[in-house]
């Protein structure tokens, strides 16, 4: 072999590595794109809402946050996050809680009485509740995501330097780092805290795929995960820990449940079909499937976490966003909203409901209230009551 071959040999060998951390990363964006869109406006914390402790008195809330707004409810509070700051409204449309601050990608998450708002690409966290703020921080490094759990612990997934090195930080309820994993390979997506407060799971992108990491006893200086869950090829776009401590991952193409000693199951597979939206609140979860090539034709789907299909609906119109509380579902299409209960029986919005025209995201509050949001207002949506 020649001088030159040599040479082109070991230019190869080096531009590929290059060429898949590209790629991985690409992909990655993509993916939290996917995330960010489908989780904005949707509830990740079980059981957060008892029934009838949710009522909402005003017909429309009106913030003043800036643009590109993402919205959240708990525990009778309705919170927004925008390129401007914060605003929190109780029931009656008060406000109970401003902070300003600027913020070019903003997302919001909540669990319990508490929201996490984090600029996606920026350095800015806030931990809040309906009165005041808990943490304020300010992250070296780029954030790719952050969660939190019903305790008040978050994590917070940042990538540093040019070499797509992922960090990811586990913080307890009064903002103090607790635990931290540095990842020298792949894509670090998110990372999810058990209620407990003791199990840490990580998504990232691999070479061969998607992979779970399991670190148990996160108290500790382990830095090595327990056990690894791989799914070889696929792309998995999100993990939930569920109160047993399992973790149900979404992936483009099937549904896993994953236990936390790393061994996994297939719930449902989809491959046939695009995934458009997904919603999920405790033990339930909507899956919005489309035909390719069909334009709007598709299925709505719901599952118990084990498995269990609780119904299924031929849709043949656009959804634009959709969300789940007390095992009710609300669509939002671009002409009106609709309800469902887990069996997709309809249930007709009420006729004294305002216009939710022009709304984009749709916020399930409970089993007879939503609220459909728009740059401009928020606007509360009410099922029509049965007699």
């Amino acid at each position: 072999m020649s001088g030159e071959d040599n040479t082109n040999k070991k230019k190869r060998s080096f531009i590929r590595p290059i060429i898949l951390l590209v790629v991985i990363a690409i992909v990655a964006i993509i993916v939290i794109s996917l995330v960010s869109a489908y989780n904005s406006g949707t509830l990740h914390a079980p059981g957060i809402f008892s029934r009838g402790a949710s009522e909402i008195s005003v017909d429309e809330f009106n913030f003043d946050v800036g643009r590109e707004r993402v919205f959240a409810h708990a525990e009778g509070f309705t919170a927004a996050v925008g390129t401007l700051g914060i605003n929190v409204f109780d029931a009656a449309g008060n406000e109970t809680f401003r902070d300003a601050f600027r913020m070019s990608r903003p997302t919001l998450g909540n669990s319990g009485n508490r929201f996490i708002a984090y600029d996606i690409g920026g350095t800015s966290v806030r931990v809040f509740n309906s009165s005041q703020l808990i943490s304020s921080l300010e992250i070296e490094g780029s954030i790719v995501s952050a969660s939190i759990n019903q305790n008040g612990w978050f994590t917070i997934v940042t990538h540093e330097g040019g070499n797509n090195r992922g960090i990811v930080t586990t913080y307890n309820q009064n903002g103090t780092a607790v635990h931290w994993v540095s990842f020298g390979t792949g894509f670090v997506l998110s990372a999810e805290l058990s209620q407990d407060n003791h199990n840490l799971a990580i998504l990232n992108l691999a070479e061969t795929g998607s992979r779970i990491n399991f670190y148990h006893g996160i108290d500790t200086d382990k830095h090595e995960p327990d056990f690894i869950f791989d799914v070889y090829g696929g792309l998995i776009i999100d993990i939930i820990y569920l109160p047993d401590n399992d973790v149900l991952a979404i992936s483009m193409d099937s549904l896993f449940l994953v236990e936390n000693d790393g061994r996994g199951r297939m719930l449902y597979s989809f491959a046939d079909k695009h995934l458009s939206g997904y919603a999920h609140d405790g033990d339930f979860v909507a899956l919005h499937l489309n035909d390719y090539g069909v334009g709007n034709q598709g299925r709505l789907i719901s599952f118990h976490v084990d498995g269990t299909n609780l119904g299924e609906i031929t849709f043949n119109r656009e959804i634009v966003s959709m969300s789940v509380s007390d095992r009710t579902l609300v669509v939002l299409k671009s002409d009106t909203v609709l309800f469902f209960n887990e069996e997709f029986e309809e249930f007709p919005v009420s006729a004294d409901s305002i216009s939710t025209a022009g709304a984009s995201r749709i916020l399930a509050v409970s089993e007879d209230v939503a609220i459909a949001t728009s740059e401009n207002s928020a606007v509360v949506v009410r099922r029509e009551k049965e007699h």
